[in-house]
């Protein structure tokens, strides 16, 4: 097999660089055909709409929209949507890509995507943000269905646009289809357990590595960066399970609190505070971006991309990283974060959770059967433990890093598929 060449670095701040850059080492390390090596480096398809929507004023305003289907060779894709005013193609390529892993490494039969449209929800009303799903959802309604594509909330997103993409999808084919997405209302063939999933995964991913670190977590700090649905919640079943929760943070700044922070206070006062933490008093207010070089045993960036760069790497003191957002650690800090000794949960494994409790709805919708809040809390449970228990033999047998080891697991997998399936 010829050498495959991990591909160069342009930009840091390029998320589908980043992915490719481990991705090239993965394959090296697994000794990847180089057929394959160029079929899963490119994405199946790359969708891009235009979409004009008459706004509250009358006037006539033209949104870009994304979907990109990385793979489908295990089942149908799978990925969310995000609505953003920074969403590029570059963004969604590789969120895609990194959903076909993250499927892969926990098992689950679906391929990867991720859509996301180009616009500032905050400064929309309600009827235009329906408007604006409503005629994406219609763009995109030959490349959407239970058994080809399936979207989910993302960043911007959450259960009342996945309701209006159901209800234009079932429109446009003339029945109700409620597994065309996940993430919906419950009366609507949403899940029980979907809210908390991706928060709850990243705490059991959290604990079991505090196991191998031998990390006690009733004599544990935790720093949880993003206050979203991923960073309160897991900071809510850190706290739950002993871990005393020091910082937490969001885009009004970060609040450390050394004794620790009661999290359901904080979460009540965010609900009553247009949704952010600003004013909180439980807690001294510090710049955002120092949340991540406070010392800590666990520390959780669960906000966005890249927060852990060439520029802080170096200032990072704490003993575990277990990424709850996609992509947070440049692919160039990954070398300084593993020289300091610092074990990384990477994203594709750690906020898995929410894509595997998509996958128990998407199931509930095929069967027509509700499952129980306790039963899917177990499987998920059980899927995410015995996830990460699989990547730490396989970082140990190839003296890799637990990210290295996640891609590989994901990439040798899917490797298979193609291979049984034969052909391209």
């Amino acid at each position: 097999m010829s050498y495959i060449e991990p591909a160069p670095i342009k930009d840091k701040e390029n998320p589908f660089e980043s992915m490719m850059f481990r991705f090239s080492i993965a394959a090296e390390k697994l000794g990847l055909n180089e057929e394959i090596y160029n079929v899963l480096k490119s994405p199946d398809k790359q969708v891009i709409v235009s979409i004009p929507i008459t706004m509250d004023d009358g006037s006539v305003k033209v949104f870009e929209g994304f979907r990109v289907i990385h793979s489908n060779i295990m089942g149908p894709s799978k990925g969310g949507i995000r609505y953003d005013k920074h969403v590029n193609i570059d963004e969604v390529k590789a969120l895609a890509a990194w959903m076909t892993w993250k499927c892969a490494v926990v098992d689950i039969p679906f391929g990867g995507a991720k859509g996301g449209i180009k616009c500032n929800p905050m400064e929309m009303s309600s009827g235009e943000i329906e408007r604006l799903t409503r005629a994406y959802t219609t763009a995109m309604s030959g490349v959407l269905g239970p058994d080809r594509d399936i979207p989910a909330p993302d960043m911007g997103t959450g259960q009342r646009e996945m309701a209006w993409m159901m209800d234009q999808y079932s429109r446009y084919h003339g029945v109700t289809v409620s597994g065309v997405v996940t993430g919906k209302p419950l009366i609507l063939g949403g899940s029980l357990g979907r809210i908390a999933a991706t928060g709850r995964g990243v705490m059991v991913s959290a604990l079991t590595a505090m196991e191998k670190l031998k990390i006690n977590p009733y004599n544990s700090k935790c720093v949880i960066q993003g206050f979203g649905n991923v960073g309160s919640h897991a900071a809510l079943l850190m706290e739950e399970r002993g871990s005393k929760i020091i910082a937490i943070s969001d885009i009004s700044g970060a609040y450390v609190n050394e004794k620790g922070i009661d999290i359901e206070k904080a979460m009540q006062y965010v609900s009553n505070n247009r949704g952010i933490l600003d004013g909180f008093a439980e807690a001294d207010k510090i710049d955002g971006e120092e949340i991540l070089e406070l010392k800590t045993d666990v520390l959780v960036p669960a906000a966005m991309e890249d927060v852990i760069t060439l520029k802080n790497a170096d200032k990072i003191d704490a003993k575990l990283i277990v990424e709850g957002a996609n992509g947070p650690t440049a692919a160039k800090a990954d070398e300084i974060i593993a020289n300091k000794g610092i074990m990384v949960v990477p994203d594709i494994l750690a906020n898995a959770g929410g894509v595997t409790v998509s996958y128990f709805e998407w199931v509930q919708n095929r069967l027509g059967y509700k499952w129980t809040r306790e039963r899917v809390n177990r499987r998920s449970d059980r899927i995410m433990k015995s996830s990460f228990n699989t990547v730490y033999d396989i970082s140990t047998k190839y003296d890799v890093s637990l990210r290295i080891a996640a891609y590989m697991v994901a990439i040798d997998k899917i490797a298979k598929a193609y291979s049984h399936r034969g052909g391209f």
